[in-house]
């Protein structure tokens, strides 16, 4: 009876550990996109920042986060990583490289209002498209020899 009892504690406690790591987190507020100014440069993270991927900086959201961008007036949206910190301009949430800029579509405008929110992957799509991968001919015509 004792263990019965430690164990259904222990799947207790570790469900609402479970449960208290998924925090939704949602906010809404201005964007922007960096200058060229910085290509090339160190992000605060340590990599080297390039306007062609599809990076983010945040004040606060931990480096690696995956985050989706939703541009409020066009409705597009984009998967950014965060891997710096800012924007330091008052008023601003976020820094999206020039290409995330593009693919919410703008560009011309500089600034604009977006909701973010944590984004998670899909783990079990990661694990078959991990499994899956193509096969090349000449494995595939050597194994038939």
């Amino acid at each position: 009876m004792k263990i019965i009892c430690i164990a259904l504690f222990l799947s207790i406690f570790f469900s609402s550990v479970k449960s208290q790591e998924k925090v939704d987190y949602s906010e809404e507020g201005k964007a922007s996109f960096y200058s060229d100014y910085f290509e090339g440069r160190k992000t605060s993270s340590g990599e080297i920042f390039h306007q062609w991927k599809y990076t983010a900086a945040h004040r606060s959201l931990p480096f690696g986060t995956w985050v989706k961008v939703v541009n409020l007036e066009n409705k597009r949206s984009v998967i950014v990583l965060i891997n710096d910190r800012g924007p330091f301009a008052k008023g601003r949430i976020i820094d999206l490289s020039k290409e995330a800029a593009k693919q919410v579509g703008n560009l011309n405008e500089g600034i604009f209002r977006v909701r973010i929110s944590i984004y998670t992957k899909d783990e079990d799509y990661i694990k078959v498209k991990q499994v899956l991968k193509p096969v090349s001919n000449q494995s595939l015509s050597s194994s038939l020899h």
